[in-house]
C-alpha cells in the first residue's frame, strides 16, 4: 500500500467495509473483542478485523485502541512491535497523528478478500483472482498494489468518474450488475454516485443539422448557458440555435470535445460522418468472434479504440474495419518502419493492389485510395492541406497513445471522418490518456483473461527479480548521487549483466529479447552474451537485417534499446528480459511485455531491479497495467 492510501486527511468520510468477492471467506466483524484474547495478544488477525471495523484502511493509535478494547499506550505500543516485525507498516505524517496500515494484505487470509470504502471510492483486494481483477478492470483503476512473494500481493483500486464514462455497457443497469458481481456489499452512496456519473457523460451531444452544418445539443437549458457557452467563446460557437442548440465551428469541433470532457461532461458524437470516395475491398482473413464484434461495435458508434493486448489481431480487425465503412482510408503511425508493415499487412490479408496504396513520410510521398502517414507528417502545415482537401471515409490512428502529444493531436483534428484508434496500452504518465478516447472514440475490446483462457493470447508470465549490488565501487557511485543519476546507476548496475546471462541459460530454447534504456549497458550485456545490441545508432539497412534474420530463427538472442519498445513486429519473442527502464513508465512495461504474447508458445517476462533502490517502485508501477488487465505479477528476490 502507498502513503496515498493510508492519508489520514482521506480517513474522516469514513465507508462500508465488507466480505468477500467471489471465492472469499467472510469476512465481516463488528469489531468486538473475542472473549478470551487478553489486551496483550494484538494479533496482525486483530489488527486487520479492527481496520474493517473502522470502516479505513489506516489506523491511528487511538482508532485500534478503541476496536480492541486497549489503552492508546497498549495499542502504541504492539503496534509497534508489529511494525518492528514488517507485517504493518507505520507511518508518522506531519501535522497528523501515526497512522498504521497492514504491509501485505494477502498475508491475512488464505483466500480472496475484498474490502470496499465507498465514500473515497476504493477498494483493496488481498489475492485477488484472475476473475476479480478482469471485473474490476471494466470499471476501477489499479492506484497500487504491495506485496512480495507470489500470491501474497495486495491492490488497491479507485473507482475515478472517467472510469464510469469509459465502462464497455450499453446500458448502467449493465455496469451496475458488473460492480455487484464483484464487490462483496451494495452501496447505495457509490452506486448513486455512479449512476449519476453515467448519465452526466451523456447530456451533451454533436449531430448534423439538415442544412450540414454542426450542431451541439445540450439536455437542459442550464447546461448550456452555465457550461458550454460559458467556457466557449463565440469563435467556437458561432451562433445559438434555441436555449439548447449553439451553431458549432466545424474546424474547433476538437476544441468542443476537449473543454467538455475537462468541465466533467463528456460529448457524445452523432453527426453524420464522410464516406470519402468509396473503395472496393475485401478481407481475405477469417475474423474470431470477438474481432467481428469490434467491428460492428465501431460501425455502430463509428468512432472508437480497439485497447486490447499485443497478439489479439488488432491490425485485422482494423482491416475489417475498412471493408465495412468501404471508403477511401488514411492510416496514421508513429514510424516509417510501422508503415511498411501496415502496407505488407494490406497486401496480405486484403484484395487490395500495390498502387492501391500509397505512402507518405520522409521516404515516400504518394497519395493513394489508402495512404499511409507518419503522424509527423501529416501533422506539418504544409503538407496538411494534402490530407484535408481529401475526403477520407476512415482514419486509423496506430499506437493511438501518442494522440494526446501536442503535434499528434494537430492530426486528431481530422475529426469528420469515421475514426479507429489502435493500442494495447492507452495510458500516458502525463495523465492524459483520457484525451485518447476525447479526440478518438470510447474503448472497444475484450476482456484480456478472455483472450489468455481462450488461448488466443499466451498470458506471460512475469516476475520481478531485485537484484543486489555485487560491485562496490558501483554501488558507492550510486550512494554518492541524486536525482536522476542515482536512478541511472542503480538501472546500469553490472550484477544485471550476471543475472541476464543466468536467465538466459536457464531458458536457452527461448527465443529472447534483452530490453536497455542505457547504450553503455546494452553494449555490456551484449558483450556478456555474445550477441548484437540494436540501437537507434545502427545504420538501418543492419537493424532491419537482424530483425528480420530473428523473426526466421536465425538468431535466437537479441539486445534492444527503446527502439524496439513500439513499431516494429516482432512477433516470436518467448522470453522478454527487462535490464532498465524508463522509470515507472507503465506503457513501455506493457509494451515490453507485450513482445512475448502470441497465440502459441511460453511468455515470459523477468524485470530487473537492484534491491533497495528506486528501481524497486518503478518497476512494480511498469507491471501495474499488467496487473489492473489480471495478468498475474511476481517478485522475488536474488541472492
Amino acid at each position: 500500500m502507498t502513503d496515498d492510501a493510508g492519508d489520514p486527511a482521506a480517513g474522516g468520510d469514513g465507508g462500508d467495509s465488507g466480505g468477500v468477492g467471489a471465492g472469499g471467506a467472510d469476512t465481516e466483524t463488528d469489531g468486538d473483542v473475542v472473549a478470551d484474547e487478553t489486551p496483550a495478544d494484538l494479533t496482525i488477525d486483530r489488527f486487520y478485523d479492527a481496520v474493517e471495523a473502522a470502516q479505513r484502511p489506516v489506523l491511528t493509535a487511538t482508532q485500534v485502541a478503541r476496536e480492541t478494547d486497549r489503552t492508546q499506550a497498549e495499542a502504541r505500543d504492539h503496534l509497534d512491535a508489529l511494525a518492528e516485525e514488517g507485517t504493518v507498516e507505520r507511518v508518522d505524517v506531519e501535522s497528523d497523528p501515526v497512522v498504521y496500515y497492514p504491509t501485505s494484505w494477502g498475508d491475512l487470509a488464505e483466500r480472496e478478500r475484498v474490502v470496499m470504502f465507498p465514500t473515497r471510492r476504493q477498494i483493496v483486494v488481498d489475492q485477488p483472482t484472475q476473475y476479480t481483477r478482469a471485473m474490476l478492470a471494466d470499471f476501477a483503476h489499479l492506484v497500487d498494489s504491495t506485496g512480495t512473494e507470489p500470491g501474497t500481493r495486495g491492490y488497491l483500486y479507485e473507482i475515478r468518474q472517467e472510469d464510469v464514462w469509459a465502462a464497455p455497457f450499453e446500458e448502467f443497469s449493465g455496469l451496475l450488475a458488473r460492480m455487484r458481481s464483484v464487490l462483496p456489499r451494495r452501496s447505495p452512496h457509490l452506486e448513486e454516485w455512479a449512476e449519476n456519473q453515467w448519465k452526466r457523460a451523456r447530456q451533451f451531444r454533436l449531430r448534423t443539422h439538415e442544412d450540414g452544418y454542426v450542431v451541439l445539443e445540450a439536455d437542459r437549458e442550464e447546461l448550456m448557458g452555465n457550461v458550454a457557452r460559458q467556457k466557449l467563446d463565440e469563435t467556437v460557437l458561432q451562433a445559438d440555435l434555441s436555449d439548447t442548440e449553439s451553431w458549432v465551428n466545424d474546424e474547433e469541433i476538437g476544441h468542443v470535445k476537449r473543454v467538455l470532457y475537462e468541465a466533467g461532461y463528456p460529448v457524445i458524437d452523432e453527426r453524420d460522418l464522410e464516406s470519402g470516395e468509396p473503395l472496393d475491398v475485401t478481407l481475405q482473413a477469417e475474423l474470431r468472434a470477438y474481432q467481428t464484434d469490434w467491428v460492428d461495435r465501431f460501425i455502430e458508434q463509428r468512432a472508437g479504440v480497439f485497447v486490447a493486448p499485443p497478439g489479439s489481431g488488432k491490425t485485422v480487425a482494423a482491416l475489417g474495419v475498412l471493408e465495412a465503412v468501404g471508403g477511401e482510408t488514411l492510416i496514421l503511425v508513429p514510424s516509417r518502419e510501422l508503415a511498411g508493415q501496415w502496407r505488407a499487412d494490406l497486401l496480405e490479408h486484403t484484395d487490395l493492389d500495390d498502387a492501391q496504396i500509397g505512402e507518405y513520410h520522409g521516404g515516400e510521398k504518394e497519395i493513394a485510395p489508402v495512404t499511409i502517414a507518419t503522424y509527423q507528417t501529416a501533422g506539418m502545415d504544409r503538407h496538411r492541406s494534402l490530407f484535408d482537401s481529401r475526403e477520407w471515409g476512415l482514419v486509423i490512428m496506430d499506437e493511438a497513445h501518442h494522440i494526446p502529444a501536442p503535434i499528434f493531436r494537430r492530426a486528431a483534428d481530422l475529426q469528420s471522418k469515421h475514426r479507429l484508434g489502435l493500442s494495447a496500452t492507452p495510458i500516458r504518465e502525463d495523465d492524459n490518456e483520457e484525451e485518447i478516447f476525447t479526440l478518438i472514440g470510447p474503448p472497444i475490446g475484450t476482456d484480456w483473461g478472455a483472450l489468455f483462457d481462450a488461448g488466443f493470447v499466451q498470458e506471460p508470465e512475469v516476475e520481478i527479480r531485485y537484484v543486489p549490488w555485487r560491485d562496490e565501487e558501483a554501488q558507492n557511485e550510486w550512494a554518492s548521487a541524486d536525482g536522476r543519476q542515482r536512478h541511472m546507476a542503480a538501472a546500469r548496475n553490472p550484477a544485471k549483466a550476471e543475472e541476464v546471462r543466468r536467465l538466459r541459460e536457464r531458458h536457452g530454447d527461448a527465443r529472447t529479447l534483452v530490453f536497455v534504456d542505457y547504450l553503455e549497458q546494452g553494449e555490456a550485456i551484449a558483450a556478456a552474451l555474445g550477441v548484437p545490441f540494436v540501437s537507434g545508432e545502427t545504420r538501418h539497412h543492419v537493424r532491419q537485417r537482424l530483425f528480420e534474420e530473428f523473426r526466421q530463427g536465425e538468431r535466437d538472442t537479441l539486445v534492444v534499446s527503446r527502439i524496439a519498445d513500439e513499431g516494429i513486429d516482432l512477433p516470436n519473442a518467448g522470453l522478454a528480459i527487462v535490464a532498465s527502464g524508463l522509470g515507472g513508465s507503465r506503457r513501455q512495461g506493457a509494451q515490453r511485455a507485450g513482445r512475448t504474447m502470441r497465440p502459441v508458445g511460453s511468455a515470459l517476462v523477468y524485470v530487473l531491479a537492484t534491491r533497495g533502490t528506486s528501481e524497486e517502485d518503478f518497476a512494480q508501477r511498469q507491471m501495474n497495467h499488467l496487473a489492473e488487465k489480471g495478468v498475474r505479477v511476481h517478485e522475488r528476490t536474488v541472492e
